[in-house]
């Protein structure tokens, strides 16, 4: 695991505190600060750039559900964890995606293993799950009809699709299944996972792992699968920015 480095964002000195103290004792994390609002919360964000964010919902001024939306239009937000008393709160917060949501009093335990689970990720991972928070999560499977029956597609597992004739193919770690769905479709949906590299392909942010030079053409490398998408000369320059920032 990585240094995981993390603000605190929480109106509660005693909230603050008793987070401090578990993340302390915790190999791997790095506490960088404490805030006490939103809006010192995003100066400190854009300051410390941190990969996480404890974040309380009930807070005096903008909530954590606003907080988080404001800072997924960062150019690079930080992953979210909800912390809160109340978990009624639970489903708008799981609708930002954010990737993790503890209740008040957190035990050391449940903290560390959501912390686990974040560190688990890597930094192109860290940063897709950060540009998703604060934002409506979409479908977290694709539905696929065939002459096999239904099959759910989990879209975390999908590293690319491709348009070959009048379908689209999903590529995934477990095979390649053909959708009844359009790319334009697809990237409106999950744009902020994945990014268009070709006329006819989306790739997924989150399993780019190089770019290859294939004769006169450029192809990217995906994490997990042989596939390797076209690049084409108009989005190239792109590609190779994203993959220069994901470095």
């Amino acid at each position: 695991m990585n240094l995981l480095t993390v603000l605190i964002v929480d109106d509660e000195p005693l909230a603050r505190a008793r987070l401090a103290r578990q993340l302390q004792r915790l190999p791997d994390c790095e506490l960088l600060g404490e805030a006490t609002d939103a809006e010192e919360a995003i100066a400190q964000v854009q300051s410390l750039d941190p990969d996480l964010v404890l974040l309380d919902i009930e807070m005096p001024g903008r909530s954590g559900l606003e907080l988080a939306r404001e800072l997924s239009e960062l150019d690079h937000p930080p992953a979210l964890i909800f912390c809160t008393a109340h978990d009624e709160f639970a489903l708008p917060a799981f609708a930002t995606a954010a990737v993790g949501y503890l209740l008040k009093p957190i035990a050391a335990e449940q903290l560390a293993a959501a912390l686990a689970k974040v560190g688990s990720l890597n930094k192109p991972q860290l940063k897709a799950a950060g540009a998703r928070a604060g934002k409506p999560a979409g479908r977290r499977q694709i539905k696929a009809v065939s002459r096999r029956g239904v099959q759910l597609l989990e879209v975390d597992a999908i590293r690319c699709f491709v348009a070959d004739s009048k379908y689209v193919v999903a590529h995934h770690d477990g095979g390649e299944t053909i959708l009844d769905e359009s790319l334009k479709e697809l990237e409106s949906e999950f744009g902020d996972r994945f990014v268009r590299v070709h006329r006819n392909a989306l790739v997924a942010v989150a399993f780019i792992c190089g770019l290859q030079r294939d004769g006169g053409n450029h192809r990217v490398l995906l994490d997990g699968i042989a596939e390797r998408p076209r690049v084409s000369r108009r989005l190239l320059a792109g590609v190779k920015s994203l993959i220069e920032e994901m470095a």
